[in-house]
């Protein structure tokens, strides 16, 4: 059984990932019963929760066509500079009220600035000594003096996704590469950082290319994979694109678990618009969420998902240091 070789140890091909991607749809719970025992036996009941605050929401000149911030997007949304470093330390408070252990705070734009990155220092140095949260930041790419900066001042992980395979990249983005976003991951894991990378299926890739991202977060070896599901919102480039059901959303989860056994596997943005009834299931693949509202899209209330973690018989992990 091809779990238990991976259990083992075995590493995944992409032919069998592929075939799980492809695999007919009355054989998903067949997939979904093989890729808890991968998860199960490296998290057990366990469930890591990760709250998302918006700390600079809009005016980015990128232009990532799944994007509701980008400089192309027609989106009506909030738009605002940086919220103060008080704000930001009471969302970290508003983190734990939420049984979340990774807080994880986000920025909109190409790259942070010094004075932003000493802005963000300040609000973690605070946090670190007020709280047990793992720190997660996102807040564009970084060079190796940025990422030592922040990796001194005590933040954990760091988020920067590679949304899409690289051959699909020029069809989501002209204004960055698929090879900067690699760059980035990379000089996060060079700083001593956690890093945290993941996809946005659903954006017109192929099932051979959503293999291609699993397997590329394996050989970056990313400790956090969070899998985005395109929530395709009025106003941006990829409105109106709608082409997963929530049996593939499945398929792919379970896929993602199967090629990074051992890894955080996160249901992320679009789970609520794109798994519907089917979201319990998926975390007998996945074994990490994110509670309450994305960057400029609302999640669902706390307590669903701490209910839907109840009834599944699973457990918080409340502390993720």
């Amino acid at each position: 059984m091809l779990a238990e070789n991976v259990i083992k140890g075995y590493k995944v091909t992409e032919e069998e990932a592929i075939s799980i991607v492809q695999a007919p749809d009355e054989e998903v719970l067949e997939i979904l019963n093989a890729a808890y025992l991968i998860r199960k036996h490296h998290y057990g009941k366990k469930v890591k929760l990760n709250m998302i605050i918006n700390t600079k929401s809009g005016l980015c000149p990128e232009d990532c066509g799944y994007c509701s911030q980008s400089i192309v997007s027609e989106a009506p949304i909030d738009k605002y500079a940086w919220l103060t470093k008080e704000k930001i330390v009471e969302g970290a408070q508003e983190s734990i009220r939420r049984k979340a252990g990774t807080y994880c705070i986000v920025a909109s734009g190409r790259r942070p600035t010094n004075r932003e990155i000493d802005h963000v220092i300040e609000a973690v140095k605070e946090i670190r000594e007020t709280t047990d949260l793992k720190i997660c930041c996102c807040l564009g790419f970084l060079n190796e003096e940025h990422a030592g900066k922040l990796a001194e001042a005590g933040v954990h992980r760091y988020n920067h996704n590679l949304n899409t395979s690289q051959e699909n990249y020029s069809k989501i983005t002209s204004t960055h590469t698929y090879e900067d976003r690699v760059d980035t991951v990379e000089a996060v894991k060079e700083a001593g950082m956690s890093p945290c990378s993941g996809a946005i299926f659903g954006m017109g890739e192929s099932e051979a290319e959503a293999v291609e991202i699993a397997l590329s977060l394996r050989s970056l070896d990313a400790d956090s994979i969070p899998c985005n599901f395109l929530n395709a919102i009025d106003g941006t480039p990829l409105e109106g694109t709608s082409e997963l059901t929530p049996t593939k959303c499945l398929k792919l989860i379970s896929m993602m678990r199967f090629v990074n056994p051992s890894k955080e596997i996160r249901l992320a943005g679009g789970r609520e618009v794109n798994l519907r009834s089917m979201q319990p299931m998926a975390l007998y693949a996945a074994n990490s969420i994110f509670v309450g509202d994305y960057l400029t899209t609302a999640g669902q209330e706390p307590t669903a998902d701490w209910g839907i973690i109840e009834d599944l018989g699973f457990e918080i992990e409340e502390c993720a240091l």
